[in-house]
């Protein structure tokens, strides 16, 4: 069945009388649409016609049904209910997917055809938009659809007015989503179109603007002209905020490009009824707003003119540019296009005189040629002067590129630009503000002259320099000794004196004005405080000791130390001055006006010249004045220089004086020195004092050096106490020093000590020794003892033995040496530690870190042990046990393999002494006691 005959079929009700046959016929045509199991929800219609459940639940059961069927239900139902939204859009959804299929495209929202536009469906389905517009004109959603629809038949004129009475029929709030169809529309639309409905949605969004101005450069032809004067006005908006974040500068570099197009102004001429732009107007406030980022809009400008033919113009705007930017990078980009614009006129201009035989064209000869070459080469030659300029122009008071720009003029040999140059700089520089040197300007100044020979002058601009107020003193200073270094290459020395005297006379005033002047008070000018600079005063000393006499040089260096101004090293020069004329003592008094002036630690050095002096030129002739010096010396002397003076005081005493006194000297100083010198001053006292009195001279300096050293040196000197009471065979007095340093070497941290006792045991000692030594080492790792000691001590005996952890406590052995004592006291510790992690995480009562009891002997259930009997640890076994098989320990009763160790009274094992503990006695007994066991020699000995 047609669906034109569809859409106009009413509802089946009562008979066919009265009607045509062609009605009749369509009628039947309609009841045959009804399936049997339509009739409920039919006769549901008919009952009730107005309800829209009613009708959706009748379309739901129909959704499988034909095409014809379900349209025949849907103008049913918007029939009864013209005004219902939610009908109508399921209908015109139903009648629109059958002519386009596929997802809209993402940017014109349109979809695919699938029948021709010739088809007379896509009418029908307009018509049924209008039919559904006439009550639900309110819904921006068919208003859309409708205009979408339209956009796919290309039917420009009934889809534009449709979205115009869509702007009309809804409200302004809803007008956005309507809009943004509309746009894509103008878009595809294109032409005159697209610019009148940008300028009707500028008037609702004029935040807009920027848009429409990226529309009218992409239109072809484009409008730059219109966008320049909607860019224009964006630019003068202040309020104006860029969708796309660019920013004034940016918006006005795009004016710029647009303003200068050749389009703008074809569109000034022929449309007269606009205002035409102004472009030059334009750039020129964009650079006088952006006045450090205008290398861009000054070629804009330039740009401008030479779209015009106006060549000249282009080039003043060239030059007006590079003498008023204020960045090199501005200065680049406009010197690169005025050089890019010269060549691309020369070269123009040669190729047109090249192709042409005649004398002249267009104005263009071989004169001209010449003329642009040289301009282009003179402007290429400015090159490193504009540069200059530019930096200049940043910072008129860099005296650097003042020298730079004097240096440009020398290479060229102008020598009127160079004094130019420096005239124009002294007058522009202002001394508080310069940077660099300025008064090395004027020097240079100065010595420009003197190369010329013109010494009045280079005279005349050394007195100008001397009347700046520099911000230092030392400039004003340096500033004198160079016009004295003048005199003194012209040989002028009388000159140079009377120069050196004028900078060092003192300003008018009295003595306490005088006296209250000080070189560093910068709150004073330079020229009143110039006459305390010690670099004035120095110079004018090498001065008078070149050049002038004894008593001139000697009144220098008395008016220096009059004014206060001396420093060490002149006190020491004075002083040296005075000797080589052989005034030896003048020049002590010298050395202790400048102690006295002083003070420590400054006077150190004055007094360690002096002395060295006075001992150098008297020896031991005067002894007793050479001693009142250094006690002098020593008596305020800090801890920290205190080393070199007593040493060099003891030193007097050994070779002129009496080795007592040099002894006392010693012993003060290992009381007045510094901390860190203090363990150097006892080990030059102990080696003095054994050298002059012996070895047992120096038991009082061991012993007050360990009270007086913190622990770790005193271990050291203990050590060495120790050393020496054994070479004198006093073994016992040893044992008691490594017994005293113990308490404070940590078995963990000073293994070291501990294996020296261990081999002074070994050489000198018996088994009660040896086992005091082992309890003595128990007792001080217990005092130590600490979780964090734990673990740093596992880790260093294993990186000290240079293997894992777990094999250096591996308990593979008994332990025979010190290290595998140390070992199995670690690993006792590691799985004491274990266990009480253990023993938390199972949630017992333990106490973690408590040291529990070890079983060192095998249980004996035979008989009780006697309580009088000795018992022997694990910690006494014999250190030389696995040598036994090789014959190098003594003998013991040796067990099968197969059978256990025989065990003796008390639970003991049978096991061989070390050698090492008695010495030579084990050695002298071992065939008397070869068959005796570990407890019965014991008991012999005892």
């Amino acid at each position: 069945m047609p669906a034109a005959a569809l859409c106009k079929a009413p509802a089946a009700k009562g008979s066919l009388a009265g009607k045509t046959p062609k009605e009749d016929a369509a009628i039947l045509e309609q009841f045959l649409l009804i399936q049997p199991d339509d009739i409920p929800h039919e006769e549901e219609c008919l009952r009730n016609p107005f309800t829209l459940k009613t009708w959706l639940r009748y379309i739901e059961h129909k959704k499988t049904a034909s095409l014809e069927q379900r349209i025949f239900i849907y103008e049913r139902a918007v029939k009864e209910l013209p005004g219902s939204y939610k009908l109508w859009k399921a209908y015109l959804d139903l009648r629109t997917g059958e002519l386009l299929e596929g997802v809209p495209d993402i940017e014109t929202h349109l979809r695919t055809r699938k029948r021709e536009l010739r088809n007379d469906e896509w009418s029908r389905v307009n018509n049924c938009f209008e039919r559904s517009l006439v009550l639900c004109n309110k819904f921006p959603v068919i208003w859309l659809a409708f205009c979408q629809f339209l956009m796919h038949q290309e039917n420009v004129t009934h889809c534009r007015r449709t979205f115009d009475r869509a702007l009309r029929a809804l409200p302004v709030t809803q007008h956005e989503k309507i809009w943004e169809s509309y746009l894509k529309f103008a878009k595809q639309a294109k032409g005159e179109l697209v610019v009148r409905i940008w300028r009707r949605y500028l008037k609702l969004q004029p935040q807009e603007a920027e848009e429409y101005v990226g529309v009218l450069t992409a239109l072809n032809p484009p409008r730059h002209g219109e966008a320049a004067r909607v860019l224009a006005s964006i630019v003068e908006n202040p309020k104006f905020t860029s969708r796309h974040g660019k920013s004034q500068y940016q918006l006005w570099t795009e004016l710029c490009d647009l303003v200068t197009e050749p389009s703008v102004q074809q569109d000034n001429q022929k449309n007269l009824r606009v205002e035409p732009i102004d472009a030059e107007r334009i750039i020129r406030s964009g650079i006088a707003r952006f006045s450090d980022q205008v290398g861009r809009l000054w070629n804009s400008l330039a740009k401008f003119w030479m779209f015009q033919q106006e060549w000249e113009k282009a080039r003043d705007v060239y030059e007006e540019a590079i003498k008023s930017v204020k960045t090199v990078r501005d200065f680049s980009i406009v010197f690169d296009a005025y050089a890019a614009m010269e060549e691309t006129v020369l070269t123009r201009s040669m190729e047109e005189l090249a192709n042409n035989t005649g004398d002249e064209v267009d104005g263009v000869d071989d004169a001209d040629i010449d003329l642009r070459l040289a301009r282009f080469e003179k402007l290429m030659e400015r090159r490193p002067f504009l540069v200059n300029d530019v930096v200049l122009r940043q910072n008129p008071h860099n005296v650097n590129e003042w020298e730079k720009r004097v240096e440009l003029w020398k290479e060229r040999g102008n020598a009127k630009k160079v004094v130019e140059t420096y005239t124009q700089a002294i007058e522009t520089i202002h001394a508080k503000r310069a940077v660099g040197k300025l008064h090395m300007l004027l020097v240079h100044f100065a010595e420009y002259y003197e190369g010329i020979q013109d010494l009045e002058t280079a005279r005349t601009v050394f007195e100008q320099a001397t009347t700046i107020s520099y911000k230092r003193a030392d400039d004003l200073a340096e500033v004198w000794c160079q016009w004295a270094e003048m005199e003194l290459r012209n040989e002028n020395f009388e000159d140079a004196l009377e120069v050196m005297g004028r900078a060092t006379t003192p300003p008018k005033g009295g003595a306490a004005f005088i006296a209250s002047i000080r070189y560093t008070d910068e709150k004073r000018e330079p020229q009143q405080r110039l006459f305390k600079s010690i670099k004035l005063w120095s110079f004018i000393v090498d001065l008078e000791e070149s050049i002038g006499t004894a008593d001139s040089t000697r009144a220098v260096y008395d008016r220096i130390i009059e004014l206060k101004i001396a420093t060490p090293q002149i006190i020491i020069n004075f002083a040296a001055f005075l000797e080589d004329n052989k005034c030896y003592e003048e020049s002590y008094r010298v050395f202790e006006r400048g102690i006295e002036h002083f003070g420590y630690p400054i006077a150190f050095d004055i007094w360690n010249v002096y002395l060295t002096k006075f001992i150098e030129r008297y020896a031991g002739t005067k002894l007793e004045r050479a001693r009142d010096l250094f006690e002098h010396a020593v008596d305020k002397v800090p801890p920290k220089f205190a080393k070199a003076l007593y040493l060099m005081y003891a030193k007097l005493e050994e070779d002129h004086g009496l080795a007592r006194h040099a002894m006392r000297i010693y012993d003060r100083a290992t009381r007045a020195v510094g901390d860190e010198d203090r363990f150097e001053m006892f080990t030059i006292y102990i080696a003095k004092a054994t050298s002059y009195f012996g070895l047992t001279s120096s038991r009082e300096i061991y012993e007050r050096a360990i009270e007086a050293l913190p622990d770790k040196l005193a271990r050291d000197i203990s050590v060495r106490f120790s050393d020496m009471e054994t070479r004198l065979g006093e073994i016992d007095r040893a044992r008691a020093i490594l017994g005293y340093c113990s308490q404070f070497c940590d078995p963990r941290m000073d293994a070291e000590f501990w294996k020296i006792w261990h081999e002074f045991e070994v050489k000198h000692g018996n088994e009660d020794t040896f086992k005091e030594m082992l309890r003595i080492k128990r007792s001080v790792q217990a005092k130590y003892n600490t979780e964090v000691n734990f673990i740093s001590a596992q880790l260093l005996a294993a990186r000290a033995q240079g293997q894992p952890l777990d094999e250096a406590l591996a308990p593979n052995a008994a332990p025979t040496t010190m290290a595998e004592l140390e070992a199995l006291a670690l690993r006792d510790d590691a799985e004491r530690i274990e266990d009480d992690r253990v023993a938390a995480e199972a949630g017992g009562t333990r106490v973690v870190g408590f040291v529990r009891a070890t079983v060192t002997e095998p249980k004996v259930t035979s008989k009780p042990s006697n309580p009088d009997e000795i018992e022997i640890s694990d910690d006494d076994k014999d250190e030389d046990e696995r040598q036994d098989n090789d014959g190098n320990g003594m003998e013991v009763d040796e067990p099968t393999p197969a059978a256990e160790p025989e065990v003796a009274k008390g639970g003991l094992e049978k096991r061989a002494v070390p050698e090492g503990v008695f010495g030579g006695l084990g050695a002298d007994a071992k065939q008397a006691e070869e068959k005796l066991g570990a407890k019965e020699r014991f008991k012999r000995k005892r």
